[in-house]
């Protein structure tokens, strides 16, 4: 089938070109022809004139645009186009005197002169060449045009897939270590047998629902990621019983808001993993707010000199994921004293709220 179109589409082109050069062929006999009779002599005069005329175009087309031109070798195509123009030029008068001498039967003492003068017969010549030139230079640059919009949609695709793959790495590495820290809560909270185990695996339960089929969308509800904070605070409240101060305020304008998901849980899981306990407790203050298109996520714990928030993957984790998902749409600032650690975050949800 395909060396079928294949054919189809060279025998058109033939078919083209053929038609295209009697048009030329016309073209001659009605610009050479001084009566508006028609005339034999002129017609065969110009045929004599189209082999000149179809060789300095195809290699104008063929060899000097496409090789040299495009190729952005001008000096070698300024070159090579005035070695075609003197050997065409020696062409054409060559064809113009055998067409001379074919129309007097060779009897060079009775050889006819033409109605037009040489280089009025030349300057047609080379309109033609130039026209054809001219378009094929235009059509060249088309499809260099649409080659280069399929590159950098094939890069584009390209980009996005790589983007994903690493979003998805990403993803890999926060499930672990978010799990990791939740299960061995559970696991002291099992050694002693304590009455809000059960409380404490339903829990678990729905966060583990939450990473392992909502958490590889996109986007997903504001209000639903809050949930699955609260759910995370609560068990850790039953792991820290007293010694644990927490305040998280919301102030939700809307509930069709949407964002990347777990982007505040490895903030809230760090302050609880490397905050500090002061005069008996932790404290750690939440907040979550929206005001027009942002969104705002502030989070404070008391700290300590030695406490390293820094290690481990999870934040350095989280500003990969900022930069992927929010690029040049985020604030992030992180600040840590003696007896303080905050984090402020700041999103433009203008754009995330289209990705449904």
């Amino acid at each position: 089938m395909t060396i079928k179109r294949s054919k189809y589409k060279r025998l058109k082109q033939v078919l083209l070109h053929v038609v295209f050069w009697y048009a030329v062929l016309f073209f001659f006999v009605s610009v050479f022809n001084v009566d508006n009779n028609i005339d034999s002599n002129v017609f065969y005069f110009s045929l004599f004139l189209m082999p000149a005329t179809i060789a300095t175009t195809y290699i104008s087309i063929y060899k000097l645009i496409p090789n040299y031109l495009i190729a952005k070798r001008y000096f070698l195509f300024g070159l090579y186009s005035i070695y075609t123009f003197i050997i065409s030029i020696f062409g054409i008068c060559l064809s113009m005197f055998f067409a001379l001498a074919y129309l007097s039967d060779f009897k060079f003492e009775k050889m006819n002169t033409v109605g037009r003068s040489a280089v009025f017969i030349m300057a047609c010549i080379y309109i033609v060449v130039l026209i054809v030139s001219a378009f094929k230079l235009l059509k060249l640059n088309l499809n260099q045009s649409k080659q280069n919009a399929e590159l950098e949609a094939k890069i584009l695709e390209t980009q996005l897939k790589l983007k994903e793959q690493e979003l998805n790495y990403l993803k890999m590495q926060i499930h672990p270590h978010f799990l990791f820290n939740t299960l061995n809560t559970m696991y002291g909270f099992a050694l002693k047998k304590a009455e809000q185990t059960p409380e404490m695996i339903l829990k678990l339960s729905n966060l583990l629902d939450y990473l392992l089929y909502q958490v590889d969308k996109p986007f997903v509800s504001l209000t639903e990621e809050i949930n699955h904070i609260e759910d995370y605070i609560s068990l850790e409240q039953m792991r820290f019983h007293d010694t644990l101060n927490v305040s998280f305020h919301k102030h939700i304008h809307s509930e069709n808001i949407e964002i990347a998901p777990m982007l505040f849980l490895p903030f809230i899981e760090n302050s609880f993993k490397h905050g500090a306990i002061k005069n008996g407790v932790l404290t750690i203050d939440i907040l979550i707010e929206t005001k027009n298109e942002y969104i705002n996520f502030n989070i404070k714990n008391s700290s300590s000199k030695r406490a390293n928030y820094y290690e481990g993957i999870g934040l350095e984790n989280i500003k990969k994921r900022l930069e992927l998902l929010y690029p040049n749409r985020y604030e992030l600032s992180i600040a840590k004293n003696e007896d303080l650690f905050e984090v402020f975050l700041k999103l433009n949800l203008k754009h995330a709220e289209t990705h449904g």
